[in-house]
């Protein structure tokens, strides 16, 4: 007799729907790979670069430079005389100097630029009616010359003062400024001295003065060449 409550399989036990499926395992997510960082440079010792600038140089875009590259290092200015300026490169990093500077094998020396030559006279002098004077202009003229004095301008048919030198240019533009003579000076020197009293007018065929960088040899320090590449103009990423 047929049972009404549907067919078994073999061996009498209920048939199944079919095989089950194998539940998908998730997929594995692969490993994160470690990834090195580079090992940070050393931290430099603060310190300070020594530089040396005789009057009239104007080191101001350099030092303002270096301060943007080498925050570490602090640059300490000190004036220098040119009476003096290669004794004193002995106690400096570097210096600013006026050539001629006594020839030496144990200096390293790089000219930067050259200064012209200016006339400072006394507001009230005829010589104010030019706008740049040549040496015959100066005939008659007394012209003062510093004890400090680094163009050593010789004027021909120029009355000699009749009073000692001064001590230094400032003294000299002092001078002038009475309306006693004229006197010869590197351009930054008449700006660095002036005074309302007195004006200047550029000598056309009178010497220029050399501004350069000085160090010596021995002391060629990382820190001396980075300041060499500041001055040259080398950007930051240059190689020396």
């Amino acid at each position: 007799m047929v049972n009404g409550k549907g067919s078994r399989g073999r061996g009498g036990a209920p048939r199944r729907g079919g095989p089950a499926r194998p539940v998908a395992a998730g997929r594995a997510r692969p490993a994160k790979k470690s990834v090195a960082r580079p090992t940070p440079p050393p931290r430099e010792e603060p310190r300070t670069f020594v530089l040396g600038a005789v009057p009239g140089a104007t080191p101001g875009k350099w030092i303002d430079l270096w301060r943007e590259r080498m925050p570490h290092v602090s640059l300490e200015l000190r004036e220098i005389t040119v009476e003096h300026q290669r004794a004193a490169i002995d106690d400096l990093d570097a210096a600013l100097v006026r050539l001629p500077l006594a020839a030496s094998e144990d200096l390293h020396v790089i000219e930067l630029y050259e200064e012209q030559p200016v006339v400072v006279m006394s507001t009230d002098s005829e010589l104010t009616a030019a706008d740049e004077l040549a040496l015959a202009d100066l005939a008659g003229q007394v012209v003062i010359a510093a004890a400090d004095d680094v163009l050593h301008v010789i004027v021909p048919d120029a009355v000699p003062p009749a009073f000692a030198p001064p001590g230094d240019t400032a003294q000299a533009i002092a001078t002038v400024a009475t309306g006693v003579g004229v006197v010869i000076v590197p351009m930054s020197l008449a700006r660095a001295h002036r005074r309302r009293d007195v004006e200047y007018r550029v000598l056309q065929d009178g010497p220029v003065s050399t501004v350069a960088l000085a160090w010596l040899r021995e002391n060629t320090t990382p820190d001396v060449e980075a300041f060499v590449g500041v001055v040259r103009g080398r950007t930051a990423r240059s190689s020396r």
